[in-house]
């Protein structure tokens, strides 16, 4: 299958202008799954809850909408982040999108930084959906830090994390490559760049959106200054034997009435 990412630099709160650098950059472009990053459509840095308010959205909404026409477009199903908005709650979530419908959402379990002033914790189990003979789990930037979110979609069955990403940390790209290597899964790590600099807060986002192999093995590196895509093609197959040797099998060796939770 060929999966793919879209690294953008997204304006602050204008959606239209946001969809339109995807859509033009995805032109003539077909995949079997492409990622966008955490809050692809308004930007990151936000001053106060009510603008966060202001910009969200429920799973009906014009984020959905578009992410249904890339689907069309490149005949993928899409991943992308958005601000979600349930009751009176808003999240840091990212949906999966085919061609017809929103397929799932994921929010955000650990919240970074002023994330914890603007959003409610994610409150719905990790997940993974199969879709068109492949698994795929998701999660959201600062997921990453915790080993438990990576592990946590392998048990699940998951072929493939699809990882929103609005990174401005330098310790990911290199992290994904453990978490890919000690659960034997690929991962789409989809990040952002440019600077957002609102209200006290100064944020420089690190680009390098990565697709990371089974294996450890980093099979696409994006720059770290300029909106750009890529695709691969990969074998599931390498992701569903998780044997590191005829010896060794990473989730089966697990022994967890030993571990420390």
């Amino acid at each position: 299958m060929i999966i793919g990412y879209v690294q953008t630099d997204p304006i602050f709160g204008e959606k239209e202008q946001n969809f339109l650098q995807i859509e033009n950059l995805l032109k003539g472009k077909r995949a079997d799954l492409i990622v966008l990053p955490e809050l692809f459509a308004t930007g990151y840095t936000f001053i106060s809850k009510q603008e966060a308010v202001n910009l969200a959205e429920n799973i009906n909404g014009n984020t959905a909408k578009f992410l249904k026409k890339i689907a069309n477009l490149t005949n993928a199903v899409i991943v992308g982040g958005f601000v979600e908005k349930d009751d009176n709650k808003i999240y840091n979530s990212a949906m999966l999108v085919s061609k017809t419908d929103v397929i799932g959402v994921y929010r955000k379990v650990h919240l970074y930084y002023k994330e914890k002033l603007w959003f409610s914790p994610g409150d719905k189990k990790l997940k993974v959906y199969e879709i068109n003979n492949f698994k795929v789990g998701m999660m959201i930037c600062f997921d990453w830090i915790f080993p438990e979110t990576a592990r946590s979609l392998a048990l699940l069955g998951a072929d493939i994390i699809a990882h929103s990403a609005n990174l401005v940390l330098p310790f990911c790209q290199k992290a994904m490559v453990t978490r890919c290597l000690e659960n034997r899964v690929f991962a789409i790590t989809s990040n952002r760049i440019g600077n957002e600099m609102r209200g006290e807060d100064n944020f420089t986002f690190t680009g390098g959106s990565q697709i990371t192999s089974y294996n450890g093995e980093v099979l696409s590196s994006a720059p770290k200054d300029k909106a750009y895509i890529d695709f691969v093609e990969i074998e599931l197959e390498n992701a569903r034997n998780k044997k590191l040797n005829e010896f060794n099998d990473l989730l089966a060796d697990r022994r967890s009435d030993y571990y420390q939770m």
